[in-house]
C-alpha cells in the first residue's frame, strides 16, 4: 500500500513559500491531524493532495515522498496512489458545480448482481494486465517514434546544412518530411547503390554546387608543329652540299667565309674598285675568285636555310607566347581535369620550344658548313599530340557549364542529396520498421483493452443501482439535519437535490456543508476507490456548522474513515480538533515510546517568526495543544513566550500577537466574568487593575487583532513595537485576577510543574 510519508519540498505562491521537511519532524503516519488557523496553508496542502488524486500538476513546486520514493509535481500524472480529498474544490466540482449540473452518481453494487460483479472483477484484472501491456507498448512506441523522428531530423539537418545557399534553393528549407519521403521512395525502389558516389565524385559535386557564375573562356587557337615534317626537311638541308670553285681558306674557315661573303656583297652593291677596309686597289682576279666561291647555288641555299630558320623561330615564339587560362577562371569542379590538361600542354610547349631551338641551331651550323653533309641527330620530341585538344575540351566543359549553370548546380545538389540519403538508408529502414512494429503492437493492445472495457461497461450497465445509494444518502441527511426536507433523487446518471419535492435553491452554509460532507463520505464506498488501501484527506469539514452539527459531523467522519489506509484531517476549529485528537490518541499502539511506531501523528501550521512577507511552516503540534483539552493553554503559551523572549523583536514578527492576545483575554474573562455579556471592554472595565495598562491592552487588541495589515490612519504601527510590554501587562492582569491559575499555567509553559490546579 502506497502511503504519503513526507512533503519533501514545497515552494508555493501562498504562505507556504519555501518549505522543506525538517529533519526532526516525524513522517506522516496512518492517522494525521494538522491544526492551523485560517490563512496558514491548510487549503494549499489539501489542493496539492487533490492534484495527486486528479493526476495533475499542482501550482508551484512540490516533492512528496511516497513509501521512500520522491514524486515531483510534474510526475503526479503517473502516480498510482488512490486518493480522495474533501475540500472547497471538491464541493465546487462534485456537489455544487459552479457551472451547474447534477451530483455525480455513487455506484454501489446490489446483492442480486454478485455473480455479475465477480465477472466484472475478473475482467478488471484482465483489463489491468492488458492496460499494463498497452502502457508498455506505448512507451516502446513513443521511444521508437522519437528515435525515428530524431534520426530524420538529424539527417535532414545534415543535408540542409551541406546544400544550403543564398537565394532561392529548395534545400534551404529541407526538413524531416522531405528526407522521410525521399528515403521512403528510395527504399521502395531498391536502387540505393546506384545513388552512391565515390569520394572523388562527391568532392567534385560539392565544389560544383557551391560554385558562383563565371564568364566563358576563349579556346586556344594553336596547333603543335608537325615534328616529323620538320625533321625530314631539316635532314634534307643538312645533307645538301654546294658545288663551286671553293677557296680552301674560306671553305675551312666558316667565320671568315661569312665575313668575306658579306664584304663581297657590299663591294658589288657599291661598284667599289678599292677595298672598303684597307682602301687598296682590288685585284681583278681576286673578285672573280670570290664570285666563283659564292655561286648562285650557294646564295640560293643560304636563303633556304635563312627562310627555314625564320619559320622555326616564329613557331617557337608562338609556343612561348601562347596564353593558357588560369585555374581560377574555370569552375572548381573542373580543377583536377584542367590541371592535368594544362600540365600536359605546358610540357608539350616546352618540348616544342626546345626542339625548335635545336633545329635552328642545327641550321645555323649548316650555314657555316654548306660544302659538307651533316647527319641529322635531331629526333621528334615525345609529347601528347592531343594536349591542345584536351585543354580545349576542358574549356568547352566550362563554357557549357556557364550556359547550363543553374541546371548543373541543381543536378549536383540532387545527386549529393541522393548520396547522403543512400548512406543513411540502412538505419532509416531499421528505425522505420521498429516504429511500425511498435505501432502495430500498440494497436493490438488497444483493441484488447477496448474489448475488455466494452465487456465491463456492458456488465456495469446491467448491475448499476442508483436507488440504494440515493436512499442511503437521504437517510444520512435526515439523521444529520434532524429533518427530511432535503433529499436526493436519482436522475439519469446522477442525483438532483430537492427541498420538499422542489429543486433546492439558496441552501444555507450548514446545509451545503452537510450535503457535501455526506456525499463525500458516501463516495468512499464507491467501488472505484479502495478505502483500505487509499488515502483520505478531510479539510475543514465543519465550517459554518453549529455545535450540534459539529459533533454529528465528527461521528460520521470517524465511522466512515476509520478503515482508511491513511487519513489526513486539517482543521482550524478547536472543538473539532479536540474530538479528532482524542480519537487518534486512543488508537492501538499510540502510546508507544517511539513516535515512528505510533499510528497517529499531530502537526500544526505555524507562522514563521520574522518572515516578510508572511509565511508558515508545518511543524510538530505544540505540546500544550496535544496534551490538554483547551486552546486556552496554547494561547497562554504564545503570549507568555512572546512577552519573555530575549533580544529585540522585528516589527513584522508581532503582527499575529494582537489576535492571540485578544482570544486569550476573551477566554479568560468569559470564565472570570461570566455574568457580563457584550463587548470585551465591558468585561475588562470590571477588572480591578491599573487603568492606564488596561487602556493600553484594550487599544492593542482592538487596533491590531483584525488582520495582518494596519488599514486605518489612526492605527499606529509603532504600537506593535510595544507588543512585548503590552503582553507582559496582560499576563500581569491575569496574575492579579487569579494568582493560582496564573502560577499553574506558567508552570505548564516553563515546564516547572507536571500537574497544576488551573483554578
Amino acid at each position: 500500500m502506497s502511503l504519503i510519508k513526507k512533503i519533501r519540498r514545497l515552494k508555493h505562491p501562498g504562505v507556504l513559500r519555501d518549505f522543506t521537511w525538517p529533519s526532526d519532524l516525524p513522517a506522516f503516519g496512518r492517522f494525521n491531524l494538522i491544526y492551523g488557523w485560517n490563512g496558514t496553508g491548510k487549503t494549499t496542502l489539501s489542493r496539492i493532495l487533490r492534484c495527486l488524486e486528479k493526476r495533475t500538476a499542482p501550482e508551484g513546486e512540490v516533492t512528496l515522498e511516497l513509501d521512500g520514493l520522491d514524486v515531483r509535481h510534474d510526475e503526479f500524472s503517473t502516480a498510482t496512489v488512490p486518493v480522495r480529498v474533501f475540500n472547497r474544490d471538491f464541493i465546487a466540482e462534485n456537489v455544487f458545480p459552479s457551472k451547474g449540473g447534477d451530483l455525480a452518481p455513487i455506484l454501489v453494487l446490489g446483492e442480486k448482481s454478485v455473480e455479475k460483479q465477480k465477472d466484472v472483477e475478473r475482467l478488471r484484472g484482465e483489463h489491468t494486465t492488458a492496460q499494463s501491456k498497452l502502457d508498455s507498448a506505448r512507451a516502446i512506441q513513443q521511444k521508437a517514434e522519437r528515435d525515428f523522428d530524431q534520426f530524420c531530423i538529424n539527417r535532414a539537418s545534415v543535408i540542409r546544412d551541406t546544400l544550403r545557399s543564398s537565394g532561392q534553393n529548395p534545400y534551404n528549407n529541407y526538413n524531416k518530411t522531405d528526407f522521410r519521403g525521399a528515403a521512403q521512395k528510395m527504399a521502395g525502389g531498391g536502387d540505393a547503390q546506384a545513388h552512391r558516389l565515390s569520394g572523388e565524385d562527391r568532392d567534385r559535386l560539392l565544389a560544383q554546387q557551391r560554385a558562383t557564375p563565371k564568364p566563358k573562356v576563349q579556346e586556344l587557337a594553336y596547333a603543335l608543329p608537325n615534328f616529323e615534317a620538320i625533321v625530314a626537311r631539316l635532314s634534307g638541308l643538312l645533307r645538301t652540299t654546294i658545288v663551286s670553285a671553293a677557296i680552301e681558306a674560306l671553305k675551312a674557315d666558316a667565320t671568315l667565309a661569312a665575313w668575306t661573303r658579306e664584304g663581297l656583297r657590299l663591294h658589288s652593291e657599291r661598284n667599289a674598285d678599292r677595298c672598303l677596309f684597307c682602301e687598296q686597289p682590288l685585284p681583278k682576279d681576286r673578285l672573280a675568285a670570290l664570285d666563283a666561291h659564292f655561286s648562285a647555288q650557294y646564295e640560293q641555299f643560304m636563303r633556304s636555310l635563312d627562310q627555314f630558320i625564320d619559320e622555326l623561330q616564329k613557331s617557337s615564339e608562338a609556343a612561348s607566347d601562347l596564353r593558357l587560362p588560369k585555374r581560377a577562371e574555370l569552375y572548381d569542379d573542373l580543377a583536377a581535369e584542367f590541371e592535368a590538361a594544362e600540365a600536359g600542354l605546358t610540357q608539350a610547349l616546352k618540348a616544342t620550344r626546345e626542339f625548335l631551338d635545336s633545329a635552328v641551331q642545327a641550321l645555323e651550323d649548316k650555314k657555316h658548313r654548306a660544302f659538307e653533309q651533316i647527319s641529322a641527330a635531331l629526333q621528334p620530341p615525345e609529347v601528347d599530340a592531343e594536349a591542345v585538344r584536351k585543354l580545349n575540351a576542358v574549356i568547352r566543359k566550362h563554357n557549357q557549364a556557364c550556359d547550363e549553370f543553374h541546371t548543373r548546380v541543381n543536378d549536383a545538389r540532387e545527386r549529393l542529396a541522393s548520396n547522403m540519403i543512400a548512406e543513411a538508408l540502412e538505419d532509416f529502414i531499421r528505425l522505420r520498421d521498429a516504429a511500425q512494429q511498435a505501432t502495430s503492437a500498440v494497436q493490438a493492445a488497444e483493441q484488447d483493452v477496448q474489448r475488455l472495457e466494452a465487456a465491463i461497461a456492458n456488465l456495469e450497465r446491467e448491475i448499476v443501482e442508483h436507488r440504494q445509494p440515493a436512499e442511503e444518502l437521504n437517510e444520512d441527511l435526515r439523521k444529520y439535519l434532524g429533518h427530511d426536507e432535503l433529499n436526493l433523487q436519482v436522475k439519469d446518471t446522477g442525483y438532483q437535490l430537492l427541498r420538499n419535492g422542489q429543486v433546492a435553491e439558496a441552501l444555507s452554509e450548514g446545509e451545503r456543508t452537510a450535503v457535501a460532507l455526506l456525499y463525500f463520505l458516501k463516495s468512499l464506498r464507491d467501488r472505484q476507490f479502495d478505502l483500505r488501501h487509499g488515502v483520505v484527506v478531510v479539510d475543514d469539514p465543519v465550517s459554518s456548522l453549529d455545535a450540534n452539527a459539529l459533533y454529528l459531523a465528527f461521528g460520521f467522519i470517524r465511522h466512515r474513515t476509520q478503515d482508511a489506509g491513511q487519513l489526513f484531517v486539517l482543521t482550524h476549529n478547536f472543538a473539532f480538533f479536540r474530538q479528532v485528537r482524542n480519537w487518534f490518541r486512543h488508537q492501538k499502539g499510540q502510546h508507544k515510546q517511539d513516535v515512528n511506531q505510533r499510528p497517529a501523528r499531530f502537526y500544526m501550521l505555524d507562522q514563521v517568526q520574522g518572515a516578510n512577507p508572511r509565511c508558515t511552516v508545518l511543524r510538530a503540534l505544540d505540546p500544550l495543544l496535544e496534551q490538554y483539552e483547551s486552546e486556552y493553554h496554547y494561547l497562554f503559551a504564545c503570549v507568555h513566550r512572546a512577552a519573555n523572549q530575549a533580544g529585540e523583536s522585528a516589527l513584522e514578527r508581532n503582527y499575529g500577537l494582537p489576535n492571540i492576545a485578544r482570544r486569550l483575554l476573551e477566554m479568560f474573562l468569559a470564565f472570570r466574568r461570566p455574568q457580563i455579556g457584550g463587548e470585551l471592554w465591558r468585561k475588562l472595565k470590571d477588572v480591578n487593575f491599573d487603568e492606564p495598562k488596561k487602556l493600553r491592552i484594550a487599544r492593542f487588541v482592538h487596533t491590531h487583532s483584525h488582520g495582518d495589515i494596519v488599514a486605518e490612519p489612526e492605527h499606529d504601527p509603532s504600537l506593535l513595537g510595544e507588543a512585548r510590554a503590552v503582553l507582559a501587562d496582560l499576563l500581569e492582569l491575569i496574575k492579579s485576577e487569579d494568582p493560582k491559575h496564573f502560577e499553574a499555567m506558567e508552570g505548564l509553559v516553563t515546564g516547572t510543574t507536571e500537574e497544576a490546579n488551573l483554578g
